[in-house]
């Protein structure tokens, strides 16, 4: 338990990233599983909680869409119905339209100018579907005179 806790201390985790942790330091499966069942009790471990403070971090500081978000939030740990969830929650008030023209601002913070082929693969690593690329590239080039 005491690992666990110190572990938690550093930062916000999921329930299978404090899992994966305490097995990788030899704690054994039902041990493991008790120690997660009462930092749950404590709330100490809310993967609801963990998807929401990192879609919301993720969404002002590197834009994505949908696709990535998911697969992000997968990879930590959070169990897919939890994440789509969440995620339909946090965007539900979104634009993804207005997110990829946001990702697309942010890319270009350096002064480099991207063009429509490196704008369109950008947005597709962000996660963003075709139909929202495809608006938010012909929104901008149209009005940036490109044909």
């Amino acid at each position: 338990m005491h690992l666990a806790v110190r572990y938690l201390a550093r930062w916000d985790r999921t329930a299978a990233q404090v899992e994966q942790f305490l097995r990788a330091k030899g704690a054994l499966p039902a041990h493991t599983k008790q120690v997660i069942g009462r930092l749950s009790d404590l709330r100490y471990l809310n993967d609801r909680a963990y998807a929401e403070r990192w879609i919301e971090s993720c969404l002002a500081r590197r834009p994505m869409g949908r696709e990535r978000l998911t697969a992000e939030l997968l990879a930590r740990g959070v169990a897919e119905p939890v994440a789509d969830r969440t995620i339909r929650a946090a965007l539900r008030d979104t634009d993804e339209d207005a997110l990829a023209r946001r990702a697309l601002k942010l890319a270009q913070r350096t002064g480099r100018r991207l063009t429509p082929a490196q704008s369109v693969r950008l947005l597709r690593q962000r996660g963003f579907d075709d139909e929202t690329i495809g608006r938010t590239i012909g929104r901008r080039f149209e009005q940036e005179g490109f044909e």
